[in-house]
């Protein structure tokens, strides 16, 4: 009996004990730092509103850096060879997951670091990049939240705040794909509601004033796509259609305040929490293949009071 008696309390030790040891073990794992790779293309406004939103997202679901995350940030200021320089530095500093941030960013850091998990934002078409074969179900490791806008809506706005305009401006960098996706589709939209879409290229933002002048004499009002390039000029762009008396429209909301006049949109710094999500879905232990693509969750109307006034923009049109 007093054998039974001891058998008995010591399995109850042995369970306390096992217990503690186990919630000994998840605290240790709450507490342990993850490594986060962050690589973004270039300094402007959208992308660092991204970046923005990502690391206050992340700092909301209790990864502080100094605490318990190391963020690993990289800029490669618009250069190639430096995407592809960090995209092998992190690869060497074996981050737990990493952070791309605009298409050619995500393209380096596939190619460099197949192995490592990604989350991708500001790119627009995942697939006609290489970044995924199916939207659903990842296949390359990499996923993300697109800034896919919806160019109809923007377009359809435009025409709705500039009716008498028949010639429509498009500005962007072809070297871009995410650029040159847009453009195919806002020059199909322009066609068929019976506009004429009048394209100018530009390969950096020194060529930004020239090539808006040009395209001012050209064109009506002018649609910008959420181009790296026209985004970083955005401020040269402004002026001059202000000085031309030639309205823009931007597919980036975060461009409206520099440049354009209205647009039905997302803030970056959105799309950056979006992400965050995602990443940390993954370093609580989901696997990338079973985390779907995202396009943008929010959609707003942005104007610029001062342009609307200047273009005599009627507010009707805005509500």
């Amino acid at each position: 009996m007093k054998l039974k008696k001891f058998m008995a309390a010591a399995t109850v030790v042995a369970s306390v004990a096992l217990l503690a040891a186990c919630g000994s073990k998840k605290s240790s794992s709450d507490n342990k730092q993850v490594k986060v790779g962050v690589l973004q293309l270039i300094n402007q406004t959208a992308l660092d509103d991204a970046r923005k939103g990502f690391n206050a997202e992340l700092a909301k679901k209790g990864y502080k850096p100094g605490k318990n995350v190391k963020i690993d940030y990289v800029n490669a200021q618009g250069d190639q060879a430096n995407l592809s320089t960090m995209s092998q530095q992190l690869k060497k500093d074996k981050n737990d997951v990493n952070f791309a941030i605009a298409t050619p960013a995500a393209q380096a850091l596939q190619k460099a670091d197949p192995d490592t998990p990604m989350v991708f934002t500001a790119v627009t078409d995942p697939k006609s990049a290489g970044l995924v074969s199916n939207l659903n179900a990842p296949d390359k490791n990499a996923t993300g939240v697109t800034d896919k806008v919806d160019a109809k809506a923007q377009i359809e706005l435009l025409h709705k705040m500039f009716p008498k305009a028949k010639k429509i401006g498009l500005i962007y960098n072809a070297a871009e794909p995410n650029s040159v996706v847009q453009i195919k589709t806002a020059r199909k939209i322009l066609k068929s509601m019976g506009l004429t879409p009048v394209e100018k290229t530009i390969a950096s933002t020194n060529d930004a004033e020239q090539t808006m002048t040009a395209l001012a004499d050209k064109a009506d009002a002018v649609y910008i796509p959420t181009d790296n390039t026209a985004a970083a000029a955005m401020n040269t762009i402004g002026k001059v259609s202000e000085q031309k008396k030639v309205p823009v429209v931007t597919a980036d909301a975060t461009m409206i305040k520099l440049a354009g006049v209205a647009t039905k949109g997302f803030h970056y710094q959105d799309l950056g929490k979006q992400a965050a999500d995602q990443v940390v879905k993954i370093l609580k232990g989901k696997k990338v293949k079973s985390l779907p693509v995202e396009n943008p969750a929010k959609s707003v109307l942005v104007k610029d009071d001062k342009r609307v006034k200047l273009f005599k923009v009627d507010p009707s049109v805005l509500k």
